[in-house]
């Protein structure tokens, strides 16, 4: 490792850093005594990470021989992850106290799972892409049963748990085959494999399994059956949560996955993404109609906003991204305010 990867791994080191430091501190201080200041250092340093992120310049470049990037997409999902993240935590204060969840590891895991987010979204391998995900949702898997007397949240939390572990072998089977037909992991390796235009039938078959892997993170109808019984049963603020910053970086990885790794053979994938799409307008505006619990119905919205935000992606061009990330932004800015109301 050279400096300048470091440099480019610098806020997610920190933020580690951070948390894992914070679980120490706290456990020899008194605990949960310190459960507010450990919600309001946690949102300080996501705001802090933020305004690094927004004031320095990216690189453009792979580091770590190809596996993180550095660029504007990067920048700007991180950010508004870090922001959704720090309002999430600040606006769930009062209910944590009132229901007994005013613990200090909360603000702490979530931190964690910020990290995987951040990494996801600069991943330049699938290797990379996998080691985030699987720190973002072993976090969330706590959290959504983090009312341990709540028998819904422990069903929220079990349910997320069998459903992700699904999600993720899909997606690792995936990553086998196409690294089986690329002979590489590397994004701009798989691009190289499938210059030419054609892409064989296992990496194909590859494709398609990773996603389905990543439909199943974004909350793409039909992979979408897990989210209204874990928006349900999960304690509000952590519902909040995973409306908000989870989708932006599952997105993000959507479409760097696509474009930097098969942009080569975007009809390849581009129906693929255009059926997930329409799939989950439509269940999710029509589910929604009968639903009678505010969180159920919000999942199901954020079903349908998914199959919208998908449509950028299935126009296979970088504006098509462009206004991906402008929507999911918008998005996140409203759900953020629809939960603080719930």
């Amino acid at each position: 490792m050279i400096a300048s990867d470091f440099t480019t791994v610098l806020p997610e080191v920190l933020l580690s850093l951070y948390a894992m430091l914070a679980l120490v501190v706290f456990v020899y201080t008194g605990k949960d005594r310190h459960a507010v200041l450990s919600i309001w250092l946690t949102s300080g340093a996501f705001l802090f990470l933020a305004l690094i992120l927004a004031m320095g310049t990216p690189t453009g470049t792979a580091s770590f021989g190809g596996m993180f990037m550095d660029d504007s997409f990067a920048r700007f999902c991180k950010i508004v992850i870090l922001l959704s993240a720090a309002l999430v935590l600040v606006m769930g204060q009062d209910y944590a106290a009132k229901h007994d969840m005013l613990k200090f590891e909360y603000p702490l895991l979530v931190a964690l799972s910020v990290v995987g987010m951040m990494v996801m979204v600069s991943a330049g391998s699938l290797l990379t892409l996998y080691m985030g995900l699987e720190l973002q949702s072993l976090a969330l898997y706590v959290i959504a049963a983090f009312r341990r007397d709540s028998a819904k949240s422990t069903e929220a939390g079990l349910k997320y748990f069998v459903l992700g572990a699904l999600s993720s072998g899909l997606l690792l089977y995936g990553t086998s085959l196409v690294y089986g037909f690329a002979g590489t992991v590397e994004f701009s390796g798989i691009m190289a494999a499938t210059s030419g235009g054609d892409l064989s039938i296992g990496l194909l078959l590859g494709l398609v399994f990773v996603i389905a892997g990543m439909g199943f993170k974004v909350s793409a109808a039909p992979f979408h059956m897990w989210a209204p019984d874990v928006y349900e049963g999960a304690p509000t603020p952590v519902t909040a949560f995973f409306a908000t910053a989870p989708k932006m970086a599952a997105m993000g990885l959507f479409a760097r996955v696509v474009h930097d790794a098969f942009g080569g053979v975007t009809a390849d994938w581009q129906q693929v993404v255009a059926v997930l799409s329409v799939f989950s307008m439509f269940l999710g505006a029509v589910a929604a109609i009968g639903q009678k619990d505010i969180k159920r119905l919000m999942a199901y919205s954020s079903i349908a906003h998914m199959g919208f935000a998908l449509m950028g992606l299935a126009a296979g061009t970088v504006f098509g991204v462009q206004a991906m990330l402008i929507y999911m932004a918008i998005y996140i800015s409203m759900n953020i305010g629809m939960f603080a109301l719930i």
